[in-house]
């Protein structure tokens, strides 16, 4: 039986792991915190879009992020580095800010949305819905401007189409924004549960696996290779061997991929959430909620209300900038002011591991024994289990159900 290392203990990692251990291997699996999904996956905004993956480089977005830049509550901000990683990976982002590229990267990104969907219903008899709070909650993207909602509309592929009266009476907690709102785009099955939750439940699984070999808590600090593959990982308690590893570390990935002379283009696109619990007779969102201008999306998990916002190009810097954390707040009492206990809201920030164009990287990395279940951006959660899958696949050698020509490396 060949032994496979996954690197990563994300929603990625983990899922990565389950598919593995289910297509014959032994699995063990390397994560530098003591516990699981301790980033990218612990406080992300819990939607599940499989249909809303429309990547973020489009025709008209590099002149929007310059506009952004301005707005003092404005949705991005940038910090220049000295760092040739980011000033290439703006150069291939911008490479992309066309409407054919959206389109084709869409087109992918709706195929693996799909097969992500089947992936996670496969696990409805490993995991109960109920232990990771998930919801068919369908989707609502709302739009201030009327000018922006009709573009929308015009380029829409599916939903139902909604007027801004519609928004506020299908979904009340967006009442008090009523009269900003020029419309919605609703889409059903649509999904939201809590990513961490759901990631505590699939490690459980995995950890009870006749197969799984264990979780080793430590940190990888490099791969060895030579001659084509890689030999072990160095890591904090020693060196570890198998036969074949899987990268799923999320932005960490990048720089372990280099001491393997792999360039992986990545950058950690920085996101926050704030989470506040739901009283008896707060109006809280039933409908998943995305402010579409604003880049804010609201979700109900549980009995608390999720938000997740904003797009950093800092760096690997997970602080939590107080005048970013106020002004989130502001805009979400100011949309939903009824819908949760604002007084008690925690906050976050995790680094999303984007590429370009938005596509992950899955499969083949150049060394023979060294795959690659890489860069999901913001939609880790939604993906996960679809790049599991086609992970598993090509790892036994199988046809993956579709073509994989933008999610491979090189791109």
């Amino acid at each position: 039986m060949q032994q496979v290392i996954v690197i990563g203990g994300g929603v990625v990692g983990l899922t990565s792991a389950w598919w593995l251990l289910e297509a014959g291997f032994g699995v063990r699996v390397v994560e530098r915190a003591p516990d699981v999904a301790s980033g990218a996956s612990y406080g992300n905004g819990g939607q599940l879009s499989y249909r809303y993956v429309s990547p973020l480089a489009d025709a008209g977005v590099p002149l929007k992020a310059i506009e952004w830049l301005f707005q003092e509550h404005g949705p991005l901000r940038f910090k220049p580095e000295l760092d040739l990683r980011q000033w290439r990976w703006l150069a291939s982002f911008l490479g992309q800010c066309t409407t054919a590229a959206n389109r084709r990267t869409t087109a992918k990104l709706l195929e693996l949305g799909e097969l992500s969907r089947a992936g996670m219903k496969q696990l409805d008899d490993l995991i109960s819905p109920d232990d990771f709070a998930w919801r068919d909650a369908g989707k609502l993207v709302v739009y201030r401007s009327s000018k922006i909602f009709e573009q929308a509309v015009g380029k829409a592929t599916s939903g139902e189409i909604w007027s801004g009266a519609d928004c506020a009476a299908r979904e009340p907690a967006l009442a008090a924004a009523r009269a900003l709102l020029a419309g919605g785009i609703y889409n059903s099955g649509e999904a939201v549960a809590d990513c961490h939750a759901f990631c505590v439940a699939l490690a459980e699984r995995v950890r009870a696996h006749p197969r799984f070999g264990g979780f080793v808590h430590a940190e990888v600090s490099g791969i060895a290779a030579t001659g084509g593959r890689v030999v072990g990982l160095d890591t904090s308690i020693g060196a570890l061997g198998g036969d074949a590893f899987v990268l799923a570390a999320g932005i960490q990935s990048r720089n372990l991929a280099a001491h393997a002379g792999i360039t992986l283009p990545l950058y950690p696109l920085k996101g926050y959430s704030l989470t506040a619990p739901i009283r008896p007779g707060d109006t809280a969102p039933e409908i998943s909620v995305t402010d579409f201008e604003r880049k804010v999306l609201y979700a109900r998990i549980g009995n608390k209300l999720r938000v997740a916002a904003m797009v950093d190009m800092v760096g690997e810097d997970l602080s939590l900038p107080p005048k970013r954390i106020a002004s989130l707040t502001r805009q979400v009492r100011e949309t939903m002011p009824h819908a949760a206990d604002y007084d008690q809201l925690a906050a976050w920030a995790g680094l999303r591991p984007a590429t370009p164009n938005s596509a992950p990287i899955v499969g083949a990395s150049g060394l023979s024994n060294l795959w690659l279940n890489v860069g999901h951006g913001p939609l880790g959660f939604t993906f996960a289990a679809g790049t599991a899958r086609l992970l598993a696949d090509l790892m036994t050698g199988k046809a993956p159900p579709f073509a994989l020509d933008m999610l491979a490396l090189p791109r």
